[in-house]
């Protein structure tokens, strides 16, 4: 009996659409739709097959597992094949019991039966490989592809330092295969695309994205670039290797052998425990580093995975348990300007609201002015949005193919024109300074949209640490305009024990601690007065090295640029934010206020030649060291004349690595900085020959 007509031209239509989606994701490393709306649209077309058998056909997008080789890589053919695995798409407790109910019954086990084993892991949202061992050594790095014959990566996969070259331990496998998943984490593509924004260089799309497009890569320098993870979750083709008999003691042997595993894995029992595992996951989702999008429960007996087999495309002994979606479709209603501490203005789209992540979210943002022309974002457009963990949710991608008539006639969006060329906030003139992609407000201290900030930031602990000074009560300061500039945080008609009592959850010893740290922080160091008023790319490095070169703020408020480059690794950027910061009369006449209140920044004494044995030296400290904190460890290095900075490049001489250094020790390794632990860098200021005088 052949399938009604409007059946075989769905069938058609969704065979023909999902293969366009799968070209533009594995092929061009530019998705179309986000992975639900992916989703819906397999489900509907297996539904379909599942109720029409005679519409199946060996070419369908459920008979195959992902996207043909890109030809210019040289063609892998699996040993063991690389399957996908079945998706249970119930994000609630049910889909865990699901599973549990269909492995029990593909076993026979009858309800009296004791709880199966299971081992449980994260599904990351990365591109998936295999690495191949002989002898201990890594000899090809493949592409799942269509899951029989995928593409050799190697070249590329060589560059991601968490992936060993050679197996470490005694017992080295004759041949070891091992599978997982390359990914990006969040802190590493933020990280990646702030660079790339700086140069006005293309951004990544998202984390997952510029995984798959870093491997793809035919030139390894430009994956080498970008900061890539790697996390094993299990085995192709082994020889001369005993198999240990369930799944979680072969991640334990595979990490034994240096292969990275990753630590959110378990062994639990029965549907409860997957339903547990479930939830424990979800709750700690929004604070793990990279994307995950679900789960996966495997049976934890190799035995009794034999036993359960395969089915067509995917093994009956695995399910990936997803999450609510962190991407969806939504309209553009319109664009808005907000201002921030540092007088950024980001354009903000406001959404028709969309359910993403488990959140209702109805803001995204939008970067900046060229981020909306490079994706051409106009109001009135269908857009995917993305919410990843605390990242503020953004657009990253338009649907053209869905945009109306009307909206694709409408003028690319401008941000000058859309504010008037002024700040939304306090109407001062905004700027953006040429080669950079941001435009700001001038006004500095002066603006109340950077108030609040400005004050937070004033008040931390790496500036002037004003303890209790917390987001609550500046709130209700700046709302009640008690405090419109940091300099009324001084002013004691304002900001005093008796006034500070009054307000919510405000005692009166609480109160009076708080003035008595206002107080106290008066006399702050010089390098942490200069850092507190957050001049614009002004951090705590190069507020020591300003306070060290001028010796008070009267002479670094009139330095001009060519002064100010003197001044050790300031360059002609960061020369122009801190010449504009103090040409602005607002700026200067908070600083005044300051003065007036007893606020004095103390002048550091220049470093004696005898002391500054490390003088030229840079160190950037990462991870966490046995014994000193990081602060400790800095000032170390700075009393011996040393510069201390945050990220690594060429001019780096050494970072310091302790405990989960992570992208930092990376980009050493990758660039041949020299890397000491807490005894190194111990040593090497011990051992440092103080110079003669005279």
């Amino acid at each position: 009996m052949s399938a009604p007509r409007e059946a075989a031209e769905r069938v058609q239509a969704l065979r023909d659409e999902i293969e366009r989606h799968n070209h533009a994701y594995h092929v061009l490393d530019a998705p179309t739709v986000p992975d639900a709306e992916y989703d819906r649209l397999f489900r509907e077309l297996q539904a379909l097959e599942a109720d029409h058998p005679e519409l199946c056909a060996p070419d369908s997008p459920t008979q195959r597992v992902g996207g043909k080789p890109l030809p210019q890589f040289a063609a892998v053919r699996h040993a063991v094949p690389m399957l996908s695995i079945k998706t249970e798409t119930d994000t609630g407790p049910s889909g865990a019991i699901h599973f549990d109910t269909r492995v029990r019954r593909a076993l026979g086990l009858g309800e009296d039966a004791p709880a199966l084993e299971y081992a449980a892991e994260l599904k990351f949202d990365g591109l998936a490989i295999s690495l191949r061992y002989e002898a201990g050594i890594l000899v090809r790095a493949a592409t799942r592809g269509d899951g029989e014959t995928g593409e050799d990566v190697t070249r590329n996969v060589r560059t991601i330092h968490r992936i060993p070259l050679r197996l470490h331990g005694a017992a080295i496998p004759e041949l070891l295969e091992v599978r997982g998943e390359v990914f990006m984490s969040r802190p590493d593509f933020e990280r990646y695309n702030a660079r790339q924004r700086e140069r006005n260089k293309p951004v990544l799309v998202n984390p997952r994205n510029g995984a798959a497009g870093s491997i793809r890569q035919l030139d390894p320098k430009i994956a080498a670039g970008r900061p890539l993870s790697f996390y094993a979750y299990g085995l192709g083709e082994t020889r001369d290797w005993p198999l240990p008999e369930s799944h979680s003691e072969v991640l334990d042997a595979l990490e034994k052998l240096g292969i990275p595993v990753c630590e959110h894995r378990t062994v639990t029992h029965g549907a409860d425990g997957l339903v547990a595992f479930h939830a424990s996951i979800l709750a700690l989702r929004d604070t793990l580093p990279f994307d995950i999008d679900g789960v996966v429960y495997k049976v934890n007996s190799r035995a009794l995975q034999e036993r359960l087999g395969f089915s067509t495309r995917e093994p009956r002994w695995a399910v990936a348990h997803k999450y609510p979606a962190q991407e969806a479709l939504t309209q553009v209603l319109g664009i808005e300007v907000q201002v921030g501490r540092t007088g950024k203005l980001t354009p903000v789209a406001r959404l028709k609201p969309v359910f993403v992540g488990g959140v209702t979210v109805t803001n995204a943002t939008l970067h900046n002015e060229d981020e909306i022309r490079r994706k051409d974002v106009r109001i009135g457009d269908t857009v995917i949005v993305r919410r990843a963990g605390d990242v503020i949710p953004e657009v990253f991608a338009v649907i053209k193919e869905r945009r109306p008539k009307d909206v694709e006639q409408q003028e690319q969006w401008s941000l000058a024109k859309a504010v008037g060329n002024k700040c939304p906030a306090c109407q001062s003139a905004i700027e953006r300074a040429e080669g950079e992609a941001d435009w700001r407000c001038t006004a500095g201290l002066y603006c109340p949209a950077q108030r609040k900030q400005a004050i937070l930031h004033f008040a931390s602990r790496r500036a002037l640490d004003i303890e209790g000074l917390g987001e609550k009560l500046v709130e209700q300061l700046v709302e009640q305009e008690w405090v419109t500039s940091v300099a009324d945080l001084y002013d004691a008609g304002r900001i005093n024990a008796a006034a500070l009592a009054g307000l919510e959850r405000m005692g009166e010893k609480s109160a009076q601690n708080i003035v008595d740290a206002i107080e106290k922080s008066k006399t702050p160091t010089l390098a942490r007065l200069i850092y507190a008023l957050g001049i614009r790319n002004v951090g705590e490095a190069t507020a020591k090295d300003l306070a060290r070169y001028f010796g008070d703020l009267a002479a670094l408020m009139v330095a001009d640029a060519e002064a100010l480059q003197r001044v050790h690794d300031v360059g002609p950027v960061v020369a122009e934010s801190i010449a504009h910061f103090f040409a602005e009369a607002h700026n200067r006449e908070v600083i005044a206020r300051l003065e007036q209140a007893g606020v004095r920044g103390r002048a550091e004494p220049r470093q004696a030649e005898a002391r500054a044995v490390l003088q030229g030296l840079t160190f950037v400290l990462s991870g966490t060291l046995p014994r000193l904190t990081r602060e400790e460890a800095a000032a170390l290095i700075e009393a011996k004349g040393g510069k201390v900075s945050g990220s690594v490049s060429k001019k780096t001489d050494y970072v310091v690595a302790g405990e989960d250094a992570g992208s930092k020790l990376e980009k050493a390794h990758a660039l041949g900085v020299a890397i000491l632990d807490e005894d190194g860098l111990r040593r090497l200021l011990e051992t440092q020959v103080e110079q003669p005088s005279g």
